[in-house]
């Protein structure tokens, strides 16, 4: 007799293989022998079974605490804040976190919203305050000590714990597929960004909503949830692909109920700020809505080529040139376009053959956002890394949008040191070309996730479990009665198991 395990499953039916089961890897796998062995499969089983320490989830974790550690090393010239002779953009090292120090007047001891408006909503504003003023005291008693190298440090030292717990809610949430999460352990995105921003507040906090949501707590996922979106907004948009699967399933309540308790968390967190220096809380939409075009967007490649095409008449903008100009009816154009997206997501929600996974919608949710967005910072693609693992955990297509983001990266800071010495490192069609090339690698991820959805069987995530591990509540559920007409009405496959042959 002789056993074949199904779908890169090992033995147990317990346990994902990328060597096994994604083209790609399996591809790449020959270089150094082919195929994870059979030896090499307990790796992936428990590690008091086994009497080994190195299981797959320690492995990935501590490739994650080693990419976070590169990342240290990598911003360390800046952490001095002694930024002479462009060092900043030269030794691309640039990070939010210590400039802002200063240019918050958190250095000065400004408690922020209070004494000076801050640029971030809310939870972020209180993050930056609590690291902030400690190390303020501590510098006013401490002349030698260097605020800003102490202020940095404790804010990579704890965005790097919410980076690595992200890590953990991955692999707890994917429990028979480990591998997964090395695509966010080892992703250059992660080497390259992890702490230019506070991203990771909101990152985290998603991520463990996420968790709560998966685990059947949908209070607790909109408690998390909306404390996300007081850090960052992006986690709100999580709700309406829950929301939608909610209607799909006849699970509104729970749903609802994440909404609401989101909606408590989010007064709770901004009335206290919101009712007092109600103009300092408002410096955060004020300036995201006058803010023009910026570098990197669908809309600054389409100013570009107005360059191109511009006659030299007086008054020949171009189209996305006079939208630079009039911010209203640009800011209209966005909101448009994403809205439109929502609705499109919608109808793959309620249309597609099979509900889709949450991962899956929230991942295009999010997409949408950054593609019509007039601002798509550097950071932000760190916003998109734990969801396009758990939408769609497949190697090649990955590493193509990492390449591009390196190759935006390194054409950002080019571009910043042009700007900033007024003379071009290079070109400015090679910013627009990696600006462009890191457009077409999300497009082309939200192209595959949503062929995916159309056709579930390519879903390598539903080839390992039987309908969607973060759905909580969602997974396993049967569509509404309202949709029967349209749809079979779904009861999930059992599990994957393995088929036996005669030798």
């Amino acid at each position: 007799m002789s056993t074949q395990s199904t779908a890169g499953l090992d033995d147990a039916g317990t346990s994902d293989h990328p060597s096994r089961s994604d083209g790609f890897v399996r591809g790449a796998s020959e270089l150094i022998g082919g195929p994870l062995g059979d030896h090499a499969v307990a790796l992936d089983r428990p590690a008091g079974r086994e009497g080994r320490f190195w299981t797959a989830a320690r492995i990935v974790l501590a490739l994650a605490c080693l990419t976070l550690a590169l990342h240290w090393v990598q911003k360390s010239p800046c952490q001095d804040g002694a930024w002479q002779n462009n060092v900043q953009y030269t030794r691309l090292c640039y990070t939010d976190v210590l400039a802002l120090y200063y240019a918050e007047g958190l250095n000065e001891g400004k408690v922020p919203y209070r004494d000076h408006p801050v640029e971030y909503p809310v939870l972020t504003g209180y993050f930056m305050g609590a690291l902030g003023l400690p190390v303020h005291s501590l510098g006013a008693d401490d002349p030698q000590l260097n605020q800003g190298q102490w202020f940095y440090n404790l804010n990579a030292l704890t965005l790097g714990a919410l980076a690595v717990a992200t890590v953990a809610v991955i692999l707890a949430l994917r429990r028979r597929r480990p591998w997964d999460a090395a695509l966010f352990a080892l992703a250059p995105a992660l080497l390259l960004t992890a702490t230019v921003n506070w991203d990771f507040l909101a990152i985290g906090l998603a991520a463990f909503g996420l968790a709560a949501w998966a685990r059947r707590r949908p209070a607790l996922a909109g408690l998390l949830l909306g404390l996300g979106g007081a850090a960052k907004l992006w986690p709100l948009f999580l709700f309406w692909p829950i929301l939608l699967l909610a209607l799909r399933s006849a699970r509104v309540r729970a749903a609802l109920t994440a909404i609401g308790t989101a909606v408590v968390v989010l007064l709770a967190v901004n009335l206290p700020v919101a009712i007092p220096y109600r103009e300092n809380w408002y410096r955060f939409f004020e300036l995201n809505d006058t803010r023009p075009i910026d570098w990197g967007t669908l809309w600054y490649i389409g100013r570009y080529f107005d360059g191109k095409v511009n006659t030299g008449v007086a008054g020949d903008q171009g189209p996305f040139q006079w939208l630079n100009t009039h911010i209203p009816t640009l800011n209209t154009l966005s909101y448009a376009l994403f809205i439109l997206a929502c609705l499109g997501v919608a109808a793959l929600a309620l249309l597609a053959p099979r509900r889709p996974r949450l991962a899956q919608l929230a991942f295009l949710v999010v997409a949408a956002f950054l593609i019509f967005s007039k601002v798509w910072s550097q950071q932000f693609v760190l916003w998109l890394l734990p969801l396009v693992v758990l939408a769609r955990p497949r190697w090649g297509a990955f590493l193509a949008w990492q390449l591009a983001e390196v190759c935006y990266f390194a054409a950002f800071y080019g571009e910043l040191l042009g700007a900033a010495t007024s003379r071009p490192v290079f070109p400015e069609g090679v910013f627009v070309l990696a600006s462009t090339l890191r457009l077409g690698t999300v497009v082309l991820l939200c192209v595959l996730v949503i062929r995916d959805i159309l056709h579930p069987e390519r879903d390598v995530v539903r080839r390992t479990y039987a309908d969607d591990p973060d759905g909580g509540v969602l997974d396993g559920a049967p569509d509404a009665p309202w949709l029967a007409d349209r749809h079979t009405v779904h009861r999930p496959a059992p599990p994957p198991t393995t088929v036996t042959t005669t030798a």
